[in-house]
Parts: structure tokens; C-alpha cells; sequence
């Protein structure tokens, strides 16, 4: 791997090689704008089912469609609202709104709509707020609806009802089809203003940090580059059907790309403007700094293409389908670091660096440590033992924290609390029983034509009660009237009977979710208990809080699959890199302590900080995937430094050299990183702002504690004693 690195090293560094790859590239760029499509142009969002659509709740909603076909899709709710009762002229107009729903001129894609102006008014009255502030009105669309057309037809409603006039009444669209839209209206120029914050920030940093206008947009070009061509590459795999593209994985693809080559840029230009002041020509300077920098690029974009790839091992359907598209992405982002930035610099030279343009001097005084982080070396250095102690203190202290993390199932609280599907669904919760918010549906499923009869009747009577013996069941009825209760009615189901249950609980609470799946624990028995044969008839629960059991049960399953995975296979190539299974167990080890303190500070901050009673259950594995997989980076630049370094000093110099040479470099890499990644927190999904927070806090103690301090102590103190060093300038000696 070494000498085909090499051999690389010397072709994209050479005036001919850094010419056709920049041409290559270019190329690439101009053909894929021509034949394939954005990858916007074909994402789609995913849903939280299963991959294989085996859960429980998936096979429930098969059977209630087989036994009661029918094409309605996404329901939307519409909740009018007053601070006062409603009044009859308003009563009136949500009349008028309801005719037009069921007339020849409501939205073409509205399939069913409660005919409101038709119902007596004892019925209405059921529609009602105890105190006669809200109301609510139910509305189904065309079975699988792409998100377009449901932003329009709910648009079209809000407009014909204001036309209505619905004077002190407030009119918010929540349900599926709400969040739906919603969610079309929240990321419309969502995308457009992340990639400027990001271009933005990074470009702002880049100035500061190196003073150079060249040094600063030329990352950024670079990015730019590979970006367009990531972008079509996954636009072309989607429109093929190769792949399933996830609307919010090209968000955070995008941050990804940009900081990931940004910090390839970082590492590069360091070597290079080192290399410029000993080496005359730009191309030999290259060379010689990009054979220095290749294995590790290599290695750390390997990590994180690894970490990617193991998301295909998910049957969590929004962890699986992020899969393809982060993979892609860091495939062609690790052939620009290897390929495009080298010949890019290379082929400009000195004059990226101006006003500041490197001369050739001795190389001593280059080389030689000065500054913050030599200063810091030499003390992590000369007091290992305690440095490793006190930080290893500092670190699980917050850590300590994850222990009462909660998370949350309910995906209406990530939005913002002024959207209108947000404001309908907060209305509801306060003026409505909770378990009315998403009622429950029980299926009776018989694999044989069920027989009407007074035993059969009694046998559910027994059912019905044993069911609404479980505490937290407001109420438990079947959905069909005590008077069809006959045998003979043509009109019973054949094969399913249908109950629907109401919870006395929020439907997404934790407390619902073991709710239901205690009544799943408990069905066989009752059925037992009630008289029915369990070779016949089965017990089904379907609805978003038997759905969302589900995707606990996935995603509990998927953390540990994908943290185990994570962890074997950085371990293993940590393990390749440094030829040294001590090394690379010190190195995770140290990035899964980081992980945990920065999830306990995380939860601190939102939890006791702010208020906030749980976190999103996706925060924990995406923070995890890209803090662990990132963090690798600032490792291995380190480490790679400081066997080099060892082949000429003892091992607590090498280490101590190595610590401050990369210091500089990895600080404003992980500086670049972080405030990317604060980009995230502009969003409007509490999702994302809570996941730009943790990988910022997490990238910054990766970068400042974990790699500048407690790895170069634990290194000092668990190597090789100072004068076994001295007899050996093999700098694999700390692996013995």
C-alpha cells in the first residue's frame, strides 16, 4: 500500500500527472452536468419503516388493508381554532369549507373528507372541544402521494378557507399530509442557505487562519469540484434505481464534503509550504509532501467510508438509506484528497501562499517545534501519568450524564413551534384527550370464515374486556354498532373484526409505547382466556404508536450493530495503519470516551440548560457514526507523525515532536470542522440543530483534549521505556 501511495504521491505531484487529473476532473464535471440529474431532482423521503416491512405494525397495516381495501392515503387534520367558543357564523363557515371538500371542485387528490355540513348536530358536537374553542376536521389523499402535490392540495385548502371567512378562528393543517408539507416548506431555501453559511464560515476561518486570499478559496474550489461531481454521481444512481437517495442525507452530505476536504486541504498545504522552503521546484516539493500525507488521507477517509458502508448492515429504513449516498460521497471526497487537492496545489505553487510565500531556508529551523502546542507537548509529556488522569477524570464526568438520557418518538416535536402542522398538533394535545391524537387500531384476524353466533359475540365480549382491563386504555370499542351485532348480517366482516383504542396517555410517549407492547406480550393469553383458538385467530395493533414500538425495537437493534461494527472494523484498520494493536486499542478507546462525554454535555445542556425533556432517538447513532469516524482523522495525522518522527528521536521525543508539528494544523482542522458542522444548527428541525451541537462540542474535545493532551500522554506513558527507544529507530517498537 505504501509503495502504490507513493508511486501516486510522485503522478499527481509531477507537471504532466497534476494536468491530466485536473483535466479528468473537469471532464468528469462536464459530462455528469450534461447526462445525469441533481441528486435533489430525485431524493425522496424514506419513512421510519423497516427495510424488509416485517415489523409488527407493517404486517398490521396489510391485514387492515386487505380486509378493508381502501385508497386513501395521508390523512391531514384540520384543526380550527379561537380563543373564544366558536361561534355560529364561524360554525358556518367551516360548514361551507366541508361541502366544498366533498363537491366537484375540491383538490383532485382529496380522496375522503367528514362531511361535517351533513352530519346532525349531536354529531357535530363530537367534533368539538369540551370548551367549544376547537374543532377538528379529518381529510385522506391519494394512497402514495409524492410531497409536491400534498404541499399544493393543503395550500389550496388554506386559500379557499380564508376566502370563507373565518373570522377569530385560526386554521392549522397537522397529521401525516401536514408534516408532509411542512417539511417541503421548512428545507425550501433550507439547502441554499447551508451551503452559503458553509462556504461562508469555512472561507471566513481559512482567511484568519492563513491570511491568504488564495489559501483560503482554493479549499473551497476543490470542495466545489467534488461536490459537483458527488452530487450527479448519486443524482444518476437514484434515477437508475441503484439506490434509494434520502432527502435529509444530502444536507448533511454536503457538510460532510465540505469539511472533510477542507481539512485534506489543511493537512496538504502544511507539508507543502514546509516542503517549498527546503525544495526549489513545486512539483518536487509536492511530491515529497504528499508521500507524507497520502497514507494517512488514505487511511482516515478509509475509516469513514468503512463506518459509512456499515449503515447497509440497518433495517432502519432512515439509518439504511443513508447508507448509498454517504458511501458515494466518500469514495469520490478520498479521491480528491488523493488525487485533485495535490494537483491543484501543485500546479499553482508558491503563489497560493502570497503575500506570504515560502523561501527556501534551513531545514532545521523549519522543522522545529515552537509555540502553544509545543509548549503543551512538552508538559503532556513530562507528566504522562497525571495528564492522562486528570483528563480521563474531566471526560467521564459528563459522561456520567448519559445515564439519564430519555429519547423521544415523536417527530412533531423536532419541529419549530410556530409551523402550522406543530401549532394543529399542540392544539389538539391541549384541548383533546391525548390518546385521541393517533387512536390505535386492534385487529381481530381470523384465518377462517368467522362464525356469527352467540358463542362467537360472548367469546369478544370477554376480549373486549380483558383488553380494557390494561391500565392506561381510555377506551376500547369495535368498529361496528352493537345493533349489527347479528348473526346472519351480511354486512360483518368475514375474516378481520376491527376495535379501535384510545389511549389515556400521549400516543408517542414511552409510556404508550409499553402499552402496546405489553398488550403484544399479553394477546396470546387472552385469546386463550377468551375462548378463541390460537391457531386461528391473531391479535394486530396498528397505528403510529405501535409503528413507533417498532422503531424503537429497530433502532435499540441497529445501535448495537452498527456500534459493534464501527468499533471492530476502525479497530482493524487502526490496527493496519499503525502496525500496533496497542496503539490502535488506545486510540478507540480514547474516541469512545470522547463520544460519551460529549453526548453527556450534549444532554446536559438541552436537558438542564434548556428545558428539554428527551432527545431525538437518531441523535445518539448519527452523532456516533460521524464523531467516531471523523475523529479518526486528527488520530492518525498524529500518529503517522509521530512514527515518522521516532525513526530519528527516542519515543517521548517523537511523541512529544509529533504532538506539536500536527498541533497547529489539526487545531484549525477541527476549528474548520466544528463550526461547519455549527452550520446545522441554523436548521429549522431540533433534529439537526441538536446534532450540529453535539458533533461541534465532540469534534472540539476530539481535537483540543483527546488528540492535543490525553492520546500523546497515554502514548508517552504506555510506550516503550526511553532507553529501549535508544537502542531500536524502528518506530514499531511500541507495538512489542
Amino acid at each position: 500500500m505504501k509503495q502504490t501511495l507513493s508511486r501516486l504521491a510522485q503522478f499527481v505531484s509531477s507537471a504532466k500527472g497534476a494536468k491530466i487529473v485536473l483535466i479528468s476532473w473537469l471532464a468528469a464535471i462536464l459530462l455528469l452536468s450534461v447526462f445525469a440529474p441533481s441528486s435533489k431532482e430525485v431524493a425522496q423521503s424514506g419513512g421510519e419503516g423497516s427495510l424488509a416491512g416485517h415489523t409488527l405494525s407493517e404486517e398490521a397495516k396489510q391485514v387492515l388493508q386487505e380486509a378493508y381495501p381502501s385508497r386513501d392515503g395521508l390523512t391531514a387534520i384540520l384543526v380550527f381554532h379561537s380563543e373564544h367558543p366558536i361561534t355560529d357564523a364561524e360554525r358556518g363557515a367551516i360548514a361551507n369549507i366541508s361541502a366544498w371538500l366533498v363537491s366537484d371542485q375540491k383538490p383532485p387528490y382529496v380522496t375522503h373528507s367528514v362531511p361535517f355540513h351533513h352530519m346532525p348536530a349531536a354529531q357535530q358536537e363530537l367534533l368539538f372541544s369540551a370548551d367549544r374553542t376547537t374543532l377538528l376536521l379529518t381529510l385522506s389523499l391519494q394512497k402514495d402521494l409524492a410531497s409536491g402535490p400534498v404541499y399544493d392540495t393543503l395550500e389550496q385548502i388554506r386559500h379557499v378557507s380564508e376566502q370563507q371567512g373565518l373570522g377569530a378562528m385560526n386554521l392549522e393543517i397537522t397529521g401525516p399530509a401536514g408534516i408532509s408539507s411542512d417539511t417541503i416548506l421548512l428545507f425550501k431555501k433550507a439547502d441554499f442557505v447551508l451551503m452559503l453559511a458553509t462556504l461562508g464560515i469555512i472561507l471566513i476561518i481559512l482567511i484568519v487562519i492563513y491570511r491568504s486570499p488564495l489559501l483560503a478559496l482554493l479549499p473551497l474550489v476543490i470542495a466545489g469540484m467534488v461536490y459537483a461531481v458527488v452530487d450527479r454521481v448519486i443524482g444518476l444512481a437514484g434515477q437508475m434505481g441503484w439506490i434509494f437517495v434520502e432527502k435529509q442525507s444530502l444536507s448533511i452530505m454536503m457538510i460532510l464534503l465540505f469539511a472533510v476536504l477542507t481539512d485534506y486541504c489543511l493537512f496538504i498545504i502544511a507539508r507543502y509550504r514546509s516542503a517549498l522552503r527546503t525544495t526549489a521546484s513545486k512539483y518536487d516539493a509536492m511530491s515529497k509532501a504528499f508521500s507524507n500525507v497520502a497514507e494517512p488521507i488514505f487511511f482516515s477517509g478509509g475509516t469513514v467510508l468503512i463506518a459509512m458502508l456499515t449503515l447497509f448492515a440497518a433495517v432502519f429504513k432512515p439509518y439504511h438509506n443513508f447508507a448509498p449516498v454517504f458511501s458515494i460521497a466518500m469514495l469520490v471526497i478520498l479521491l480528491g484528497g488523493l488525487t485533485l487537492i495535490p494537483a491543484m496545489f501543485a500546479l499553482i505553487g508558491r503563489k497560493a501562499f502570497w503575500p506570504f510565500i515560502p523561501r527556501t531556508e534551513d531545514a532545521a529551523l523549519v522543522e522545529e517545534p515552537r509555540g502553544f502546542w509545543a509548549w503543551i507537548s512538552t508538559r503532556v509529556t513530562a507528566k504522562p501519568r497525571i495528564t492522562a488522569l486528570v483528563l480521563i477524570i474531566v471526560l467521564v464526568a459528563p459522561a456520567i450524564s448519559t445515564l439519564g438520557m430519555r429519547y423521544s418518538f415523536n417527530l412533531m416535536k423536532s419541529f419549530p413551534s410556530d409551523i402550522s402542522s406543530r401549532q394543529g398538533f399542540d392544539t389538539l394535545e391541549a384541548q383533546f384527550p391525548p390518546g385521541q391524537l393517533a387512536p390505535v387500531t386492534v385487529l381481530l384476524d381470523s384465518n377462517k370464515v368467522i362464525v356469527w353466533d352467540e358463542a362467537f359475540i360472548g367469546k369478544m365480549n370477554t376480549l373486549t374486556g380483558l383488553i380494557r382491563g390494561h391500565e392506561g386504555i381510555s377506551s376500547f370499542a369495535p368498529g361496528i354498532n352493537l345493533a349489527e351485532l347479528t348473526p346472519g348480517n351480511a354486512n360483518l366482516p368475514k375474516h378481520t373484526m376491527k376495535f379501535q383504542l384510545i389511549l389515556t396517555m400521549n400516543p408517542y410517549d414511552q409510556a404508550a409505547l409499553e402499552l402496546i407492547s405489553g398488550l403484544r406480550k399479553d394477546s396470546a393469553a387472552m385469546l386463550e382466556q377468551s375462548g378463541f383458538e390460537l391457531g386461528q385467530f391473531t391479535l394486530h395493533y396498528a397505528g403510529q404508536t405501535a409503528e413507533q414500538l417498532d422503531v424503537r425495537t429497530m433502532n435499540k437493534r441497529d445501535t448495537v450493530v452498527i456500534f459493534s461494527l464501527i468499533t471492530v472494523l476502525i479497530t482493524f484498520m487502526l490496527i493496519w495503519q499503525a502496525r500496533s494493536l496497542r496503539l490502535a486499542l488506545t486510540m478507540m478507546a480514547t474516541m469512545l470516551l470522547s463520544y460519551a462525554a460529549t453526548m453527556g454535555i450534549a444532554w446536559s445542556v438541552f436537558h438542564f440548560g434548556f428545558g428539554h425533556d428527551a432527545f431525538s432517538y437518531r441523535l445518539p447513532m448519527y452523532t456516533f457514526i460521524f464523531l467516531i469516524s471523523l475523529g479518526v482523522d486528527y488520530n492518525i495525522i498524529l500518529v503517522s507523525r509521530v512514527q515518522e518522527e521516532a525513526r530519528s528521536h527516542p519515543w517521548r521525543i517523537a511523541v512529544q515532536r509529533g504532538a506539536a508539528l500536527t498541533g497547529g494544523v489539526i487545531s484549525s482542522a477541527g476549528i474548520v470542522l466544528a463550526a461547519t458542522f455549527c452550520v446545522l444548527m441554523t436548521q429549522p428541525l431540533q433534529e439537526l440543530l441538536l446534532f450540529g451541537f453535539a458533533m461541534a462540542v465532540g469534534i472540539l474535545i476530539d481535537t483540543f483534549l483527546v488528540r492535543g493532551m490525553l492520546l500523546p500522554a497515554l502514548m508517552t506513558y504506555l510506550g516503550p521505556r526511553e532507553a529501549k527507544v535508544k537502542r531500536t529507530s524502528n518506530p514499531r517498537t511500541w507495538a512489542q
